[in-house]
């Protein structure tokens, strides 16, 4: 076991922080082996069977090509659930968890009807369902496959979330008949000309559909959002948004055009301008 430890982290050090790498290996082995952190140090003299040690091996060929370990491994966690993940969503991120936090703390209505546009895996609507009791949980994505994902997601974590196709760039007012009383979206916001700035593995691996937008129109999925949610966003309604953390003060400028004037911009862990919520 020992020998095995150090060769994994041998040779992911060629793309991954050691503290990364490490936490990678921890990964590895609770999927191949089913053993915890502390089981890997009480287990160090033990002998891995040759078959397990080729699937592990085959696991750290695809890491040093540079695919995702939640996509080899096919989940992820996220706010304290797993969710199925594929390369036709995007892997859940820690922004994202301190958005879906914020909303959970900052709920007061007994049964809040929300929405979720851009869904992806389905975290945040899942997440939202399972931590605000009596909640209708709303999902829309422009993927079929997305959906699907997503739906995996909601009867895995034993919620209940209506998810719905929808390209909301090409949304119609007549197209909903709902109210919500949250709405919510972590839509595509890395600028084309950014991709150089990202990490191999995300740009190589993961759905440019939900990442990327026009250099010459970033925010074109806000301003649509913001018009639907003028149209289906209850009077005393919240709109959240994850952003770009360089165009946090173009997003809010845009959504006080669109007649959202009270707002509040907020930094993630790392102090970077990465969420805003607006009110009428």
């Amino acid at each position: 076991m020992k020998r095995l430890i150090d060769d994994i982290r041998e040779k992911l050090s060629s793309r991954y922080e050691p503290a990364e790498s490490e936490s990678i290996s921890f990964l590895i082995f609770e999927h191949v082996l089913g053993y915890s952190r502390l089981q890997v140090h009480l287990k160090k003299d033990e002998t891995i069977p040759d078959a397990k040690v080729t699937e592990i091996e085959e696991i750290l060929n695809r890491l040093v090509d540079g695919e995702p370990i939640q996509y080899i491994l096919g989940k992820a966690d996220f706010y304290s659930l797993t969710f199925f993940v594929n390369p036709q969503v995007l892997i859940p991120r820690q922004e994202t968890e301190e958005l879906v936090d914020w909303i959970i703390k900052d709920n007061k209505l007994p049964t809040p009807k929300i929405l979720d546009i851009g869904t992806g895996s389905g975290c945040i609507p899942v997440s939202l369902a399972k931590n605000i009791t009596g909640a209708q949980v709303f999902a829309y994505d422009i993927s079929a496959e997305a959906l699907k994902v997503a739906n995996q997601n909601a009867m895995s974590n034993h919620v209940d979330v209506r998810t719905q196709k929808v390209d909301i760039l090409q949304w119609k007012a007549a197209s909903v008949d709902k109210t919500f009383d949250i709405i919510v979206s972590n839509p595509p916001y890395v600028k084309d000309e950014e991709k150089s700035l990202m990490l191999d593995h995300v740009v190589s691996h993961e759905p440019h559909l939900a990442l990327f937008v026009s250099n010459d129109d970033s925010l074109i999925f806000y301003r649509r959002i913001a018009e639907f949610a003028q149209q289906h966003l209850s009077p005393e309604g919240k709109l959240y948004f994850e952003i770009n953390e360089a165009l946090g003060k173009q997003t809010a400028s845009l959504l006080r055009e669109k007649g959202f004037p009270n707002l509040t911009l907020r930094k993630d862990i790392n102090g970077k301008d990465r969420m805003i919520c607006a009110t009428r």
